[in-house]
């Protein structure tokens, strides 16, 4: 009985340090929740399906460092969205995979492009239409990856932008 009580502990002790371990590994995240203290969709420049659910899609942040995201070939190097990570997001969407070519995709909610993760709270199907859907989307996620990199803007400012109200941002930039 002893044996087991000691094993017990040092298991638990072992369970303990490893998980504090990750926790100092683990690369710093942040919220589109933390970013903003709320989105609600009547503070927000379009339609309510502009946006992503904020409980199923909250948005994700893998960096906020902007001389990561401003190196070249970045968001290639991080992405990764399998197959089976997509079908989930469509899924919890109540949305069938797959749709027809160029109507969805499994958009990132905080593009890889401004620090974002491959992380599901952070991914949403995104339509292709109406207009405006995620080619729009795409211009606001270049131009701020752009003002980010040319030092005109924090990218932490970026991730607010893009995850407060992208569409408000498309609208002020055309």
């Amino acid at each position: 009985m002893k044996k087991l009580s000691a094993l017990l502990a040092i298991l638990i002790a072992v369970l303990l340090v490893w998980s504090l371990y990750q926790q100092s590994i683990r690369p710093s995240t942040i919220t589109a929740s933390s970013i903003t203290a709320s989105s609600a969709s009547s503070t927000q420049a379009g339609a309510a399906t502009l946006y992503p659910d904020s409980v199923l899609t909250p948005g994700d942040v893998l960096t906020t460092d902007a001389s990561i995201v401003c190196k070249s070939g970045y968001s290639s190097s991080v992405r990764n969205v399998p197959i089976n990570e997509k079908r989930m997001v469509y899924a919890e969407y109540n949305i069938p995979y797959p749709q027809p070519t160029g109507s969805y995709e499994a958009d990132h909610f905080i593009s890889l492009e401004l620090g974002g993760s491959n992380d599901i709270k952070n991914l949403w199907p995104e339509p292709a239409a109406p207009n405006p859907g995620f080619h729009e989307k795409d211009v606001v996620e270049n131009y701020l990856h752009n003002q980010v990199c040319k030092g005109l803007m924090p990218l932490a400012e970026a991730q607010r932008e893009i995850s407060t109200d992208w569409y408000a941002v498309y609208l002020r930039i055309q």
